[in-house]
């Protein structure tokens, strides 16, 4: 059966991780809602497919980093459920990945789709 090879089940495990990201962590949900705000806004300003590149990657860049920060804090709280200063410091660096990519994420954000959304709203 396809679900017995190894690549596949790769897949699914992957897949399966995303999932959980999405229903246990609530920045996900965060993310995944201002993903699909970018994409509606991009579609309805007819966004060049050049620019979807950018805003892909940017968007790419915050998920990764936020499945990243809640796989570490997920290990370190089974590693060493006791407060510990070295795993709440590894915890806020992680935290403090995700902040910068979604800072990243922003600028580009304003960078493409700021100039035809304030010519669409501010006639």
């Amino acid at each position: 059966m396809w679900r017995q090879h190894p690549r596949v089940r790769a897949f699914l495990y992957a897949f399966r991780g995303i999932g959980w990201l999405i229903r246990q962590e609530v920045h996900a949900r965060v993310h995944l809602t201002a993903t699909l705000v970018v994409i509606v806004v991009a579609f309805w300003l007819r966004i060049p497919f050049r620019d979807w590149v950018p805003l892909f990657l940017a968007m790419g860049l915050v998920w990764a980093a936020e499945a990243l920060n809640s796989a570490l804090e997920t290990a370190l709280d089974v590693l060493h459920p006791a407060q510990h200063p070295g795993i709440a410091r590894a915890k806020d660096m992680a935290a403090g990945g995700v902040l910068l990519a979604v800072f990243a994420a922003v600028l580009v954000g304003l960078w493409i789709l700021g100039p035809p959304l304030w010519t669409r709203l501010v006639p």
